[in-house]
């Protein structure tokens, strides 16, 4: 299965010139008009690809399948534990609906261009609407289910929708979230008010809808098919929202044809997976990873992919996703550290796991945030398969660090670090003022230009903001906002945020060098670091830590003994001495810890809580024990749904 070519030359090759290795890439991919140029510049002078071509992301993932002959092999396997609903859908019957709902789409006036945000948990109707828009040239917008109705609104009003299609509700564990309720709230304090909601009304929670704008998701699937409209291959597929540092999100652009080649090549060379074969990703299509890797990337390959409605744990346990692995043959499995923490935590043993026959698992990659060494040896000891760490980030919209499964003489992965340069990524560590740094040496994690195909090529309606932001700093450059280093042997180490370096007495410290050594404790499940205000010093480390379940170990043994091992490490002037326990960590939906939220907040800073925050009720609970140790007594917070 693997290509000829080693990863070596194949990276040489991408880098030496670019626009002939994609071109050759695209050649994979069927298109209505061919590119007239592989790589140009637009008038803003930001790089874009397969100028003048034209093709149609929908048609790549459902037509073209079917009439090479895989109609009816499954294209999704959607598993809901929360609602007990298993369905099967064939790329026929996936094309059937798509082509439908898009007719219906048309029918309400929905065209070309036109923004429609979906606002959906994952559900195969999410699917079908995101691939729905796609055929007719709709740009769509995939807002997490369960947004808060301001920050919907911000979004409706900035991508000016002429349609939402949202649930009626959401289910977590046993705990009904009716949708409906927050699109009327958001569509009350937006200025912009698109023509038509459509609802899909689930059993379990019924909305009511306003005559003359709201239709029912079914009337739509009643219309006539439409074929896919072949659509210029720099025409936006979808706006995905990204936070923003000023609180303002960043509405990050994808294009059909970059997209389509660099997603096609990645489930090939990164993933190493071939037409049939089954990939289960445990993200949520509200994130990038869910849009390349629960909808686009499989269906672009040819592959089944698993849509799961659920959690790691509580639906109903820990062995969940061992389970999906088990029922549906999983070759690959793709999800966040902070998913694998959880199920560590409530069966540390792995006890759950072996329940279940796991024989067909053949790789477990992680991405979302970086994955601290002692869970990546749990994982890896636990299923007796290669653990992949990499990473990328929406704006790249697919890895731009990885151990290439799918390429000869890849090195082997390696715990702590994200591996090696993905092809079309020209990878570097800058200093403040952008000269290289020496191996071993933290620095800016910055892409020299052209980025590669998929990578946004700007923001929505924010060209001075995408170049202010990402490209300014760097001249030449792709600034991430991740710190990192590079060791000695090539292997890459993203190290985090870079206002996750902290600043103790003129040592500049890395919070996630601190996570890995608390996280080596037995008695830990997971933990993050922060830097608080110090007088004396600038910044101070503190711990906050989950145990792992049945841990009866004491806050003040515990304190002692990860203090001596952060000495042990890293030495004295670290200065950690500061541990505390807590029942949880706050996080964002996707599972990424809120570092910045808990910094301020144990530094007394006023803060607007987080629209993206799973579980707000946790930061009281830190509050207190932080008061209880005399730090960050002083906070308030802006309230947000």
């Amino acid at each position: 299965m693997k290509p000829a070519c080693s990863y070596a030359a194949t990276h040489a090759a991408s880098l030496a010139d670019p626009a002939g290795f994609w071109a050759a890439q695209a050649t994979h991919l069927h298109w209505d008009k061919q590119p007239e140029n592989p790589l140009s510049q637009d008038a803003n002078g930001f790089y874009r690809w397969f100028a003048g071509g034209e093709l149609n992301t929908s048609f790549l993932c459902l037509d073209h399948h079917v009439q090479q002959g895989r109609g009816d092999q499954p294209a999704l396997l959607y598993d809901s534990p929360v609602t007990r609903t298993r369905r099967s859908y064939s790329y026929a019957e996936l094309l059937d609906l798509t082509a439908r709902f898009a007719g219906g789409l048309r029918e309400i006036g929905v065209a070309m261009g036109d923004r429609v945000i979906i606002y959906m948990p994952n559900v195969p109707e999410a699917v079908v609407a995101m691939l729905a828009c796609a055929r007719i040239g709709a740009v769509h917008s995939v807002v997490f289910g369960g947004f808060a109705p301001h920050e919907l609104a911000v979004r409706i009003d900035d991508a000016r929708p002429s349609a939402i299609i949202c649930a009626s509700g959401g289910m977590e564990f046993d705990r009904v979230i009716p949708y409906k309720p927050l699109v009327d709230e958001a569509l009350a304090k937006a200025t912009h008010k698109p023509a038509h909601v459509v609802v899909l009304q689930r059993e379990f929670v019924t909305a009511e809808l306003q005559a003359g704008r709201d239709v029912d998701y079914q009337t739509l699937l009643r219309a006539a098919p439409v074929p896919a409209l072949p659509v210029p291959a720099t025409h936006p597929l979808y706006i995905l929202y990204t936070s923003g540092t000023t609180g303002r999100p960043k509405g990050v652009v994808r294009d059909h044809g970059g997209h389509a080649v660099a997603l096609r090549f990645s489930m090939e060379a990164i993933y190493d997976l071939a037409p049939g074969d089954v990939i289960f990703t445990g993200s949520d299509i509200g994130w990038a990873v869910g849009h390349s890797y629960i909808v686009y990337g499989p269906l672009l390959r040819g592959c089944t992919s698993v849509l799961f409605e659920g959690k790691p744990v509580r639906t109903p346990d820990a062995g969940t996703f061992w389970r999906l692995v088990q029922d549906y043959q999983v070759q690959v499995m793709f999800t966040a550290p902070t998913a694998i923490r959880a199920i560590k935590k409530e069966d540390s043993d792995g006890r759950l796991a072996r329940q279940y026959n796991l024989s067909s698992l053949r790789h477990l990659f992680l991405a979302g945030e970086r994955c601290d060494p002692a869970t990546y040896a749990w994982a890896q000891q636990l299923l007796g398969v290669p653990v992949v760490d990499h990473w990328w980030q929406t704006e790249s919209g697919w890895p731009m660090l990885a151990t290439l499964v799918g390429l000869e003489g890849m090195p082997a992965p390696r715990a702590g670090s994200a591996g090696h340069p993905v092809p079309g990524y020209d990878v570097h560590i800058l200093d403040e003022v952008g000269e290289p740094v020496a191996p071993g040496t933290t620095g800016l994690v910055a892409v020299k230009l052209p980025l590669p195909p998929g990578c946004f090529p700007t923001l929505w309606n924010d060209d001075a903001r995408f170049h202010e932001s990402y490209l300014a700093p760097f001249p030449g450059y792709y600034l991430s906002g991740d710190g990192g280093y590079r060791d000695h042997e090539g292997y890459t180490y993203i190290m985090g945020r870079v206002d996750d370096v902290i600043n103790v007495a003129g040592h500049r410290l890395s919070t996630g060098e601190i996570e890995e050594i608390l996280a080596a404790h037995p008695a830990v499940a997971e933990c993050a670091v922060l830097g608080i205000a110090d007088s004396l010093r600038g910044q101070v480390p503190m711990g906050l830590v989950v145990l792992k379940d049945g841990q009866t170990i004491g806050e003040g043994q515990l304190e002692k003994e990860l203090v001596a091992a952060v000495r042990a490490t890293i030495g004295a002037l670290a200065c950690f001495r500061t541990v505390l326990c807590v029942a949880r960590l706050p996080k964002t939906r996707s599972g990424k810890i809120l570092r910045k939220t808990l910094r301020q907040l144990a530094d007394g800073e006023d803060f607007a809580l987080p629209a993206t925050i799973d579980d707000p009720g946790i930061l009281d609970e830190i509050r207190a024990g932080l008061a209880r140790r005399g730090v960050g007594v002083a906070f308030e917070t802006t309230k947000s749904t």
